[in-house]
């Protein structure tokens, strides 16, 4: 695929769902396009999309109306088995809560997308490996998720989303339940893959301190994209 065309491109896009007999327009609209290589924030406060936003983005959900192109692909049209096989190719995945596996070692939280993938065991524990050492969990690989302090399992989650080589790297609120030095040591090893490997990275967010941390960053308020800086 060439670089040269966005890895996201939305034009149009509008999504409602139902709510206790009440329909909600979530996003009314949304015209986005993001570069490979760009680190993108978008903020906004509780209610104005943003979760809906990430649902498309990430193929969990598709618009009613609109187009969303993920590397040329036209997700709007796609099945739900088609969504799945997306996802795993091209998407990383890193949320608030880590979503680790209890009482499961580091090596096999990350290796779970790759069996999925369908790897073959000795290049999963390869993979992994490398993907953990990167990370700078060489001495952690056989501990498990209670073991680890909370800036470990971080970085455990990111070596997960990236151990399929994705695309495009979603964050989801990720630094919600960080103290600040846990918060600054996330944020700088995303700043390093953006910046010394070219990963794109759009990160959702409510505080202006993390969305500054990116090259650029817009506002969600009401379903719409009000603002690009």
């Amino acid at each position: 695929m060439s670089t040269d065309q966005p890895i996201i491109q939305m034009h149009g896009l509008h999504k409602s769902y139902v709510m206790d007999g009440v329909s909600v327009h979530a996003l009314r609209g949304i015209d986005l396009d993001v570069q490979h290589g760009e680190f993108l924030a978008i903020m906004g406060p509780s209610g104005s999309g943003k979760s809906t936003l990430m649902n498309v983005l990430g193929c969990l959900d598709v618009p009613d109306k609109g187009e969303y192109l993920l590397n040329g692909q036209d997700v709007s049209r796609m099945s739900s088995d088609e969504l799945a096989l997306l996802r795993n190719r091209e998407l990383g995945f890193v949320f608030q809560n880590f979503n680790l596996l209890a009482r499961t070692s580091a090596l096999e939280n990350v290796e779970t997308p790759l069996i999925y993938a369908g790897v073959h065991k000795k290049e999963r524990d390869e993979r992994s490996i490398a993907m953990l050492q990167r990370m700078g969990l060489g001495e952690r690989l056989h501990h498990l998720s209670n073991q680890l302090s909370g800036g470990q399992q971080q970085r455990v989650a990111i070596a997960r989303a990236l151990v399929t080589q994705p695309s495009l790297l979603l964050a989801d609120e990720p630094t919600g339940n960080m103290d600040t030095a846990t918060s600054n040591e996330f944020l700088n090893l995303l700043e390093s893959l953006n910046k010394e490997e070219g990963l794109t990275i759009l990160l959702i967010t409510h505080e202006p301190e993390v969305a500054a941390r990116a090259q650029r960053s817009m506002t969600l308020r009401d379903g719409v994209l009000e603002s690009d800086g």
